[in-house]
């Protein structure tokens, strides 16, 4: 046995409360090294009513396994060990290390040979506690100045012309009534949560050299077109999340040119971190972002007189001094309250932890569901124990899926074990929380990495939208944008709709819906299976497993799923297997989401006629009730299709799973089904209208039903078609 790879450490991303009800326990193990795990775990004042459960394989990368368990809490002070088993060999491991079990006398509270873990007591307060909801959230970044120029009297002198070849200095005219103007688009494409870039008065194009937190940039508008903004934002379902500066400011910040004016005078002086007076900008003698005191100019300031350099530099907050730090939080308590949900917080590994945790005490004390992320390139662990951040942006899992999908770097199961490596590193709360992307304002876009492949961005999209945590994509990328390293990466939208790949953004318009109709990409455990040179995700929630398979090479390859009856997702196309067996063919450079469906037997064929007669039945009796005022009982949101509940030894679920799975064989059925609960809604909506009377929630219905919102293009267009309704009704 290999105890030198064995590790666990308590209180940390290896044990940790999911809620006051549920506690997840972890142990890392050499890669292949242990037959079995079991978790001896209980209260550590009545350890007689221990348990002992085995624990599963959560993932692994190239060194480790990881075993977890997440055990029923039935009281908050928690002790455990582990049983470790290889062959004949045995060995406990606990907070005192290692010892044979028949040294041990596990009755015994604490033995003077083997001592447990501990893990204190679950406060309540100390639970990460993730806003309500990440796990549907699907975010776009925008980088304000190139979005859109909604208000062309707002931009800059000597504005460029949009679509301009960008670079640091140029500006375009983008704005925040742009942005509002191009909601409609956003909803469209399926996105409901945006992160911008900062939008605070500063001297750049990019924004990150603040002069006033307290004040929306001219160029960009002013607090009244954020705050429209952000209702027109919310009333589409959108959430609004801005970006903080709080490591560093502009040069041109008032007290930081106080200090400069008066040196050790300024009442401003410790607000900053200046290493003598008087402050001298060749060479910097204080700390400034990406440059050392007293070292050569970074190479972006190299060129650049003393007094562009005044305003060019961008000095480190002192955020110990009590000033200062009123200064920030009271900006933030600002914005805070003017509606946003949430903040993503620059360079924020470089500020102290004692200012975060009071900036989330200030956010979360006015919106108790914000969003906190943070940025950092490296493992996060520390600012992730749900005192700080919520999440990060998670560079480690983009430059994995850079290395895989755009470049063909790594194999299959390199990746997954750099995603294993990643996820082991946090709480699930934080995995949840992670901003996962694939390129952003400070990285070179994806499409042109990839040399333009758009099969090789389609199908990282795919892995994007299924893994755990918040997709994000960055502004443009879902319509072909291209681009190299800052400022190429930060060119001006192209809203010419003829220039538009319209198959790509078809594409993420899809991921997009089923990211936010499917429970089982959201909320399900995240297992890989990989399997030669396809990459193999499942995401299962209870009864439902979805399986993201990806073919990142240029020949088909197969892949035998458990089950005869199988749909893709994304093509909607169905497979048909035997033996409870289904074997897909993957094309070259190609995604698919399968799910596993039941099938509906020829002599099982009725249910569609019963289903068929039912709707129809319900669109007859609420056409009657509108035309007669008569009043309509409450119904819950399901009822149209509640009959099939009656039907013996079918639950409604699968009996509708049957339905969907069975569309291309009864393909007139299932559009009649459709219809005609469209249209029984329709009606009922018509009866409230006219008698005044509430007839039930079934608007909610598409919502809370996933299958019907993936047949909606199919009944769209019988509604747009009444030849084609009425051929169905005869049929």
């Amino acid at each position: 046995m290999n105890r030198e790879a064995i590790f666990h450490n308590p209180v940390s991303n290896y044990a940790f409360p999911i809620s006051y009800e549920k506690f997840k326990v972890r142990l890392r193990a050499g890669k292949g090294d242990l037959d079995r795990v079991t978790l001896v775990i209980g209260n550590k004042y009545l350890w007689h009513t221990r348990k002992e459960v085995p624990m599963e394989v959560e993932g692994s990368d190239e060194l480790f396994d990881y075993y977890s368990y997440v055990y029923p809490v039935d009281d908050p002070r928690v002790a455990y060990y582990f049983l470790l088993e290889k062959g004949d060999e045995q060995w406990l491991y606990g907070d005192s290390g290692f010892a044979k079990p028949e040294l041990v006398n596990i009755d015994e509270d604490e033995s003077s040979a083997f001592v447990n873990f501990h893990f204190p007591f679950i406060n309540r307060i100390d639970i990460h506690k993730k806003p309500s909801w990440v796990n549907s959230a699907v975010f776009y970044q925008i980088f304000p100045e190139r979005f859109c120029n909604g208000n062309p009297k707002l931009s800059p002198e000597n504005v460029a012309p949009w679509g301009t070849a960008p670079d640091r200095q140029i500006f375009m005219g983008g704005d925040l009534p742009g942005i509002t103007q191009k909601l409609s688009y956003l909803e469209e494409l399926g996105v409901n949560a945006l992160y911008l870039t900062p939008i605070f008065e500063a001297t750049s194009n990019h924004k990150y050299d603040t002069v006033d937190y307290t004040r929306i940039d001219p160029h960009f508008g002013d607090e009244s077109d954020l705050v429209e903004l952000i209702n027109q934002a919310h009333k589409r379902g959108i959430r609004v999340i801005l970006d903080g500066v709080f490591n560093h400011c502009g040069g041109g910040f008032r007290q930081f040119q106080d200090v400069v004016e008066h040196g050790e005078e300024s009442p401003f002086r410790d607000w900053f971190y200046i290493r003598e007076f008087p402050v001298s900008f060749d060479p910097l003698n204080f700390d400034s972002f990406g440059d050392t005191p007293y070292t050569p100019r970074h190479p972006g300031l190299k060129n650049l007189s003393e007094e562009q350099l005044r305003t060019a530099c961008m000095p480190k907050w002192n955020t110990e001094n009590p000033q200062a730090k009123e200064y920030l939080l009271g900006a933030v308590a600002k914005w805070t309250r003017m509606g946003i949900d949430g903040w993503r917080l620059d360079v924020a590994t470089e500020v102290d932890s004692h200012f975060w945790r009071e900036f989330r005490e200030t956010v979360r004390g006015i919106n108790p569901d914000a969003l906190i992320i943070g940025e950092f390139w490296r493992n996060s662990e520390a600012w992730l124990q749900g005192d700080q951040y919520d999440g990060v942006m998670n560079y480690g899992v983009q430059r994995a899926a850079v290395e895989y999908f755009a470049k063909s770097a790594v194999a299959p199961q390199r990746f997954q074990e750099l995603l294993t490596e990643n996820l082991m590193r946090y709480s699930d709360a934080a995995n949840d929380s992670m901003l996962n992307l694939l390129d952003s304002h400070d990285t070179a876009r994806f499409l042109t990495v990839s040399g333009g492949n758009t099969a090789r961005l389609k199908n990282a999209a795919a892995f994007l939208f299924t893994f755990v945590g918040m997709p994000c994509t960055y502004y443009g990328t879902e319509i072909g944008m291209t681009g190299e390293n800052d400022p190429d990466c930060r060119k001006a939208f192209d809203w010419e709709e003829s220039h538009w790949n319209t198959d790509l953004r078809t594409h993420y318009q899809k991921l997009m819906r089923l990211r936010k109709t499917r429970k089982a990409l959201q909320e399900g455990t995240v297992r890989f299976r990989s399997q030669g040179d396809l990459f193999v995700m499942e995401r299962q929630l209870q009864e439902e497993l979805l399986v993201t398979v990806i073919n990142n090479t240029d020949y088909p390859q197969n892949y035998t799923l458990s089950g005869n009856h199988v749909r893709d997702l994304l093509s909607e196309k169905a497979f048909e297997g035997t033996q409870n067996a289904t074997v897909v063919e993957v094309p070259p450079f190609s995604a698919m989401i399968l799910a596993a469906c039941a099938a509906i037997s020829a002599s099982s064929s009725w249910v569609l006629y019963f289903a068929r007669a039912a709707s129809y039945l319900l669109w007859v009796g609420s056409f009657f009730s509108m035309v007669f005022q008569f009043r309509v009982i409450d119904m819950s949101g399901t009822i149209p299709l509640g009959f099939l509940l009656q039907i013996p030894g079918k639950r409604f679920s699968d009996v509708y799973a049957c339905l969907i799975g069975n569309a291309e064989e009864y393909p007139q059925d299932i559009c009649y089904l459709v219809v005609n609960i469209i249209f029984f809604s329709f009606f009922k909506g018509l009866v409230t209208v006219f008698t005044g009377h509430h007839s039930g929630q079934f608007s909610d219905f598409f919502g809370k039903n996933s299958h019907i919102g993936e047949f909606a293009e199919v009944a769209y267009s019988i509604l747009l078609n009444p030849a084609i309704y009425l051929m169905l009704s005869l049929f």
